[in-house]
């Protein structure tokens, strides 16, 4: 997946309400160097890091050994002048759910 269209998914996502952002389905292969891993076989595997948006800081639930990309999120949304809804989820911690990480809210629930 591009990095445009990962900063495209996670506005989208902003935009629509939803609180984590958007990721590839789970593989067996290796997640190429540019993205985001939300890959896991157990909870210890997932962490919750800053993948940025068009507002600036946005946490999720990756693979705790994923870089994330932050920095360049915000330069390809001034790049297109996109812009999104700002807020972001509180995360009370990370779940591994059908090999991928996934955040829990205060109130328990998985997404």
């Amino acid at each position: 997946m591009s990095l445009r269209l990962a900063v495209l998914a996670v506005c989208l996502a902003g935009l629509a309400g939803c609180a984590h952002a958007v990721a590839p389905a789970a593989t067996a292969t290796p997640a190429p160097a540019a993205e985001v891993d939300y890959r896991c076989k157990v909870d210890a595997d997932c962490a919750v890091k800053d993948v940025g948006n068009c507002c600036g800081h946005y946490p999720a639930c990756v693979n705790k050994d994923s870089p994330t990309f932050p920095e360049r999120v915000a330069a390809e949304c001034a790049r297109t002048g996109m812009s999104g809804v700002c807020g972001y989820p509180v995360i009370s911690g990370c779940r591994c759910v059908a090999e991928r990480c996934t955040h829990v809210t205060d109130g328990g629930e998985v997404r």
